[in-house]
């Protein structure tokens, strides 16, 4: 099996876009849907589902919906990431009975909020990101999107908030690809970034749940996630401000985990370092993860990141190194990391949807730059890597 994980392929192990001629008429059509999951085919009615079956979706779309195979014309080269005002944006509404309606297909804009809102007054909210790949024979790919419906699932839990069903989420991601796939980049050329939103969208006044929630999925075209573009970055250690602590919401993409980065982020930045990375709240010495992405150290030939425990997020991009490191013979350990070893590794990379694969140029620790990377990346030898991608080429036994 030839896997690829890439900033701009990531496993190359997405699902083809599923057939929704019903909705979206489309010629030729495409393959049954499926989805490939740690080497194993999953087609998207036998996705496993925890609570009762559920009817799909089936959006409908805004009168003025023009089908179209043409790609936008954008300068694909020097596209960054930032937010591309695109066609269509999916909205789906629910009630106090926690069932959510079908969704619709509307054009990209802004929406109405009650401003006693759930989400406005108490942070009620939850996010995604995940990303829509063009194949050079321009098909599409979408990267485990069912693991982002899993984890959201497991976010609206923990903020007492229902969710979509995964076969939702799944199908309202792949309509929301389709009503918009003139703007997914050329193959090798960047990705279409999606933006799952849950939010407590009713009126409250008192600290309670709110009424009514809204899921909405937006897209934007994107490039490099940070200005270094493919070259190494640059860390900080942060030893004063705290991402999370136990017990608290860290481990779920919650909106209000983003916010409390920013003032660290901020201060980072002016001083000219890429992004922060953050040590736990009890011991203040081990690594918990960067602002917006997973982190990872190699030493020899075994390679350890943080273990999930409450106050880290789990990554899906980090899931997915760690099987296709344990694939290839890598010891894989999820565990406490110490600022001691991350400074005395051989490799640093940070994983994410953003970031994809990121490796670290240099870590500034208590003032010191006390880990640099000269002259390129240092790396195991069958952890081949380069600037853009960690390759996988040999045949897999497992297929």
């Amino acid at each position: 099996m030839k896997c690829i994980v890439a900033s701009q392929g990531a496993l190359l192990a997405g699902a083809p876009l599923a057939d929704l001629r019903r909705r979206l008429p489309l010629s030729p059509p495409p393959p049954p849907p499926s989805i490939r999951i740690q080497n194993r085919l999953y087609s998207i009615s036998s996705l496993p589902l925890k609570d009762r079956p559920v009817r799909r979706c089936g959006a409908s779309l805004a009168s003025n919906y023009t089908q179209t195979s043409e790609i936008v014309d954008l300068d694909w080269d020097n596209l960054g990431f930032g937010i591309v005002q695109t066609d269509y944006m999916y909205i789906a509404k629910c009630g106090t009975d926690g069932n959510f309606s079908e969704g619709e297909m509307v054009p990209f804009g802004p929406i109405a909020l009650n401003p006693s809102s759930g989400v406005l007054n108490y942070g009620q909210g939850l996010f995604e990101g995940l990303k829509a790949y063009r194949k050079p024979d321009g098909s599409i790919l979408l990267f485990r999107p069912e693991e982002n419906a899993l984890r959201m699932r497991t976010g609206a839990e923990r903020m007492c908030m229902p969710a979509p069903s995964v076969e939702q989420f799944v199908d309202a991601v792949k309509q929301t690809v389709l009503a918009n796939k003139r703007w997914v980049p050329p193959s090798g050329k960047g990705s279409l970034y999606l933006r799952p939103l849950l939010m407590g969208s009713g009126a409250v006044l008192g600290l309670a749940p709110a009424p009514e929630y809204t899921f909405i999925i937006f897209v934007s075209p994107v490039g490099n996630y940070f200005k270094e573009g493919l070259a190494p970055i640059n860390l900080i250690v942060e030893d004063k401000f705290h991402r999370a602590t136990p017990g608290g919401t860290g481990g779920v993409k919650t909106i209000g985990n983003y916010a409390s980065v920013l003032m660290a982020q901020k201060i980072a930045k002016e001083k000219g370092y890429s992004d922060v990375l953050y040590l736990d709240a009890v011991h203040k010495k081990y690594l918990e993860e960067v602002s917006s992405c997973n982190i990872f150290v190699i030493k020899g030939n075994v390679i350890s990141t943080p273990a999930i425990k409450g106050t880290i997020l789990p990554g899906i991009t980090r899931k997915s190194i760690i099987d296709v490191a344990l694939s290839k013979g890598f010891q894989v350990e999820e565990r406490l990391v110490s600022v001691d070893e991350l400074l005395d590794a051989d490799e640093v990379f940070c994983t994410g949807t953003a970031v994809v694969v990121s490796p670290v140029g240099s870590i500034t620790y208590q003032g010191k730059s006390d880990f640099t990377l000269q002259g390129g990346i240092r790396a195991p030898r069958r952890w081949r890597r380069g600037p853009a991608a960690v390759y996988f080429t040999d045949e897999s036994p497992d297929g």
